[in-house]
């Protein structure tokens, strides 16, 4: 699981989206791969995306007949795309190629034998100018079984009439809140803090911020050092700081940013899509929110902050290979990165796609996403994510209730046992 705001449409386009998304979703049995002899079907199995079928013709159209891409549009909810794609590919399904995966499955589905791993000049096409982080999520041991299509990464947004610069600490943060507080202004951080993906992204934020391992490097080993703890310490601070919204401990993304949008927040920590959301829904207010990096925990430590995204994988089930690691490259190409960010949103994985003059309109706060993408905070690189995100999310809700100690040691005992399962659905 990673951001849900990565699947938010512009609200213009709702009505075409509804239509596209019907007129793509095709029965199971009519998405085979074109076993007949004749033009070769890639279907492309991947999250809903506004403008993405914009990119499959063009990639048609630039292979010139040799195969043809379908578009199959997977559920809204990541973890309903991941209990199909499990399913699908467990029991062999050859009708699937090309699989749009949430940068967390990546190690799974290759310990699992599911996806092929990328060699050669395919694999050396996609390292060319890739940032390192999303890299990083397509990677196990050692070796390439995803092309990062376009990544994603939490800033801080913050109200310029209620505060001039933006906190570099969430002591800072918390302290200029609390201030604001007793004025009787606006105050509160709003982020989320409900029991699910969201919770773990801002631990692991957090973690990683102070230096803190979950994991061991070679992802075999529960840690949880003294920097995770550090971390648990200041989300309990920050949960019992009378700061937070009331639903703190329910929020999830997109409540988040209505609640900022209502004028009750001064601080926002939440996903770039609230940008264009916020001009449409007050234009006068989002004139006056700025955004910074996400702050830290120490204030000479610039934060580390956890990336989303989306990783294109072959199936290992794939009856055309080679057309299929062509068609992932063709769709996350450096133009193709490009028109997706601009159109739906969703930052590249490339890291020139950055200065392209068309990115400052659409993205003015892109040289902040940049800067905390080239310093990125990872969740732990291991095939039994999926246990482990479960465990943690379970362990640290409600935040306020967290003891830091003792919280560090149940979750070292969970993370543990959460390491013998692997590749299997929850």
């Amino acid at each position: 699981m990673t951001d849900p705001a990565r699947h938010r449409r512009r609200p213009a386009a709702r009505a075409a989206a509804a239509a596209t998304a019907l007129a793509l979703v095709a029965p199971l049995a009519a998405c085979g791969s074109g076993g007949d002899g004749g033009t070769p079907t890639i279907n492309l199995y991947y999250p809903p995306e506004q403008n993405l079928q914009k990119v499959v013709d063009d990639c048609n159209t630039q292979a010139q007949g040799r195969y043809r891409i379908a578009y199959r549009v997977l559920p809204r909810q990541a973890d309903d795309q991941r209990v199909q794609l499990v399913r699908r590919l467990a029991a062999g399904d050859t009708g699937m190629d090309v699989l749009g995966l949430d940068v967390t499955w990546t190690q799974e589905f290759a310990s699992a034998d599911w996806i092929r791993e990328w060699t050669g000049q395919d694999r050396a096409e996609v390292e060319e100018g890739t940032l390192a982080g999303p890299l990083d999520t397509a990677r196990y041991q050692d070796k390439l079984y995803g092309a990062p299509k376009n990544t994603n990464v939490q800033l801080l947004w913050y109200r310029t009439d209620l505060v001039p610069d933006a906190p570099k600490t969430w002591d800072d943060m918390i302290k200029q809140a609390q201030d604001l507080k007793a004025q009787g202004k606006p105050y509160q951080v709003l982020t989320m803090g409900a029991q699910y993906e969201g919770l773990v992204v801002l631990y692991n934020t957090l973690a990683e911020s102070a230096g803190g391992k979950i994991l061991s490097d070679d992802g075999k080993q529960a840690v949880m050092d003294a920097g995770t703890v550090t971390a648990l310490d200041q989300l309990r601070r920050f949960a019992t700081s009378g700061v937070t919204s009331p639903s703190f401990s329910n929020a999830t993304e997109d409540p988040v940013r209505l609640e900022f949008q209502s004028g009750k927040g001064a601080f926002q920590v939440n996903w770039p899509f609230v940008y264009p959301a916020l001009q449409e829904a007050d234009p006068e207010l989002a004139k006056k929110v700025k955004w910074a990096r996400v702050p830290g925990i120490d204030a000479n430590t610039p934060s580390k902050v956890t990336i989303g995204g989306v990783n294109l994988a072959v199936s290992a089930y794939s009856t055309h290979p080679a057309e299929s690691f062509e068609a992932a490259r063709c769709l996350r190409n450096a133009e193709n990165q490009k028109f997706s960010a601009v159109n739906d949103g969703v930052p590249p994985t490339i890291e020139r796609v950055y200065d392209d003059p068309e990115m400052a309109e659409a993205y003015p706060m892109k040289e902040t996403i940049l800067e905390e993408l080239k310093e990125p905070a990872t969740r732990p690189l291991t095939p039994a994510y999926q246990s482990i995100s479960t465990v943690m999310s379970a362990i640290l809700s409600p935040p306020s209730a967290i003891r830091p100690e003792q919280t560090a040691d149940e979750l070292r005992d969970a993370i543990a046992d959460a390491l013998e399962s692997k590749g299997v659905l929850p």
